[in-house]
Formats: C-alpha cells, sequence, structure tokens
C-alpha cells in the first residue's frame, strides 16, 4: 500500500474510533475515562493530520514522452505489398 493509502487507512480507523467513544459516553455518561478517551482521539486526529500535511505528495503518473511527427511525405517504397484496409491487395478484384 502506498502511503496516501495508508493515511487514509488510519483516518478511517480514527473515524470509526471517534464513533465508538461516543457510543460509550452515552452508555457510561461523561466521566473522567470517557473524557479522556476523547481527548487522546482528538489528539490522535491532529497528530495524523500533522503528518499529512509534511508526508511526501505522490508522484504524478510519468508522462508521456513526446514524439514529433514529421509533416514530410511518407516514401510511397513503404506502402508496397500492403493490402488496403477493407478493400484488399491492389492487383486483386473483390470476391
Amino acid at each position: 500500500m502506498s502511503l496516501h493509502d495508508e493515511l487514509t487507512v488510519a483516518q478511517r480507523c480514527l473515524d470509526d474510533l471517534a464513533r465508538c467513544v461516543s457510543r460509550l459516553e452515552q452508555h457510561v455518561g461523561s466521566g473522567l475515562e470517557i473524557r479522556r478517551m476523547r481527548s487522546d482521539t482528538e489528539h490522535l486526529r491532529e497528530s495524523l493530520s500533522l503528518l499529512r500535511a509534511t508526508a511526501p505528495r505522490q508522484p504524478g503518473a510519468p508522462r508521456a514522452e513526446m514524439v514529433t511527427i514529421s509533416d514530410q511525405p511518407y516514401d510511397p517504397g513503404l506502402w508496397t505489398d500492403v493490402d488496403d484496409e477493407g478493400l484488399g491487395a491492389r492487383d486483386r478484384h473483390a470476391p
């Protein structure tokens, strides 16, 4: 997996953790332990955000090499003994 993919997976896991902490808070109330878990979760979010900001960017897609095609006519010798597409050979008749 690439670094970008790993950071995305970590972000999803942190989102899941935040949802779980919220559900736990509904069951046990907002005691010291839950407040600490919520604070730790927010701290992890901030740390991941900083890591994402400082991570090297993904290299773009490799650039295709530019090929220059001349405007000069092609050598007719290149086309001897070839069939015209859909028409067949020049010296034969269609069936």
